[in-house]
């Protein structure tokens, strides 16, 4: 059985369990890795939606700082969670696509049209996990093990974006 079989195996935490501890709910998305199917889809579209209020007018600097606290915390965050649920990567866990989802709307162009294509980007390899991502997901356990899947996600949309643009697709 794959870790991924796995995770969809394990049970459902109560959201009075994720609600009782700001570490928890974090890692669960501020609930949206409870949502079922796609918690990881829902929890990129609240952190879309998060960074649609959030983000404009900040500065550079100060959004990579966020984006590299929010990394470390979650490194340490989803250690500890995932050893209170008794599950390496729980499905549920979604803080690592906030994180990797923020640094894609920070790079890309900030059109709807270009988050809209970036959002469909991003899942398709957050899901799908092609090579490295998948060989990464099995080796790397732990927190950095969660992170790291969906930031190697957010680097192959960035990609396809930075192709599309140099192509001259417009999105505008």
């Amino acid at each position: 059985m794959t870790d991924v079989s796995k995770r969809h195996r394990t049970s459902w935490p109560k959201a009075a369990w994720v609600f009782s501890d700001p570490g928890r709910m974090l890692m669960f998305g501020m609930g949206s890795g409870l949502l079922r199917p796609g918690s990881g889809t829902w929890a990129t579209l609240l952190a879309w939606l998060l960074w649609s209020v959030a983000a404009p007018g900040v500065s550079d600097l100060y959004i990579g700082l966020f984006l590299l606290v929010c990394f470390i915390y979650g490194c340490w965050a989803a250690e500890r969670v995932a050893k209170q649920l008794g599950v390496p990567d729980h499905v549920g866990l979604v803080w690592d696509e906030f994180v990797a989802f923020w640094l894609v709307l920070w790079l890309v162009p900030q059109s709807l049209s270009a988050q809209a294509l970036a959002f469909v980007l991003f899942r398709f390899f957050d899901v799908v996990k092609p090579p490295p991502i998948r060989q990464v997901d099995a080796r790397f356990k732990g927190g950095i093990g969660v992170m790291l899947d969906d930031l190697l996600a957010a680097g192959y949309t960035l990609l396809v974006m930075a192709l599309v643009i140099r192509f001259g697709v417009t999105l505008s």
